[in-house]
């Protein structure tokens, strides 16, 4: 599928008049197929929207590299929908929003872009003891807006953050996605990182990056293995869909009477894998293209 769009990077641009700007889609990213746990409250959300989905899948993860890399392969990303024409940019992955989100705002200050972050706010007001762990990549725990994040929660009220970095979680789920591993293999992993958080009392867990979502039940299950005590489980991906509402609304770019929204799939990665996700985890079968960026 082949949107016919501006290839302008200013908010809702086109130039050569081909698409009303309320009409062209929604980009999305992230470093793989973490993202689409967000594209799947947005869609629930915003059902009359075209989206893009881009997964950057050949430069996965992005948790193990450095800030700056974090940054060009975003605004690399990101350069990519606008040339699609895309009216508004999701940044579908914690690690990239951490890592870059000031810097695609100062690319393109007239875009609406809404980013991830750990629900360390929502989480310090459900939780009945104020002990939340915080499940993330190792990049978004050493983040400063994520620090600066818990210090300013914390502070206001009471609460403790304990920081659990999930080393090779989003790897083994991509493969469980993608057919190459069945999903209860992440048992092992999820015991190691959760069973230390629940000796230590926490009642609320922070799902601190956009591919944990598709291993909730098996979270839900390491939990119950440990305690007969209630854990709340926070996901995110709710409100960026209702924040990206907002920012369409307020720009009155969003679109209504759509009977057939289009979705569409990038990748720098294999094609299958990504079309794999889209089905095994969705249920849907967009198009999906190679892209290399």
């Amino acid at each position: 599928m082949t949107f016919t769009l501006s290839n302008s990077a200013n908010l809702g641009s086109d130039p050569a008049g081909l698409t009303p700007a309320v009409k062209l889609p929604i980009g999305i990213f992230d470093s793989g197929v973490g993202g689409l746990s967000v594209l799947r409250h947005i869609r629930a959300q915003l059902p009359q929207e075209d989206l893009i989905y881009f997964a950057d899948s050949g430069h996965a993860p992005y948790g193990d590299k450095t800030e700056q890399q974090v940054i060009d392969r975003s605004l690399a990303v990101a350069g990519y929908l606008l040339q699609q024409g895309a009216k508004a940019l999701v940044v579908a992955c914690n690690t990239a929003t951490i890592a870059a989100i000031k810097a695609l705002r100062a690319r393109y200050p007239d875009l609406p872009i809404v980013g991830v972050e750990p629900g360390l706010k929502p989480a310090a007001a459900i939780s009945r003891n104020g002990k939340i762990g915080v499940l993330a990549t190792e990049r978004t725990l050493r983040g400063d807006k994520l620090l600066a994040l818990r210090e300013q929660v914390s502070s206001a009220t009471g609460a403790t953050f304990i920081l659990q970095p999930c080393v090779g979680l989003v790897e083994r789920i991509e493969q469980s996605a993608m057919g190459s591993d069945p999903l209860d293999a992440t048992s092992a992993m999820l015991e190691r990182y959760i069973a230390p958080l629940l000796a230590q009392g926490v009642d609320t867990l922070v799902l601190g990056c956009t591919h944990y979502p598709f291993v909730q039940d098996a979270i839900e299950r390491t939990v119950r293995a440990h305690t007969a005590e209630p854990v709340t489980l926070v996901d995110t991906g709710e409100a960026v869909a209702r924040q990206l509402t907002r920012l369409l609304d307020a720009a009155s770019l969003r679109r209504g009477g759509n009977d057939a929204p289009r979705l569409q799939g990038y990748t720098t990665a294999k094609v299958e894998a990504l079309a794999q996700a889209f089905t095994g985890l969705l249920d849907l079968h967009p198009p999906v293209e190679h892209l290399s960026v």
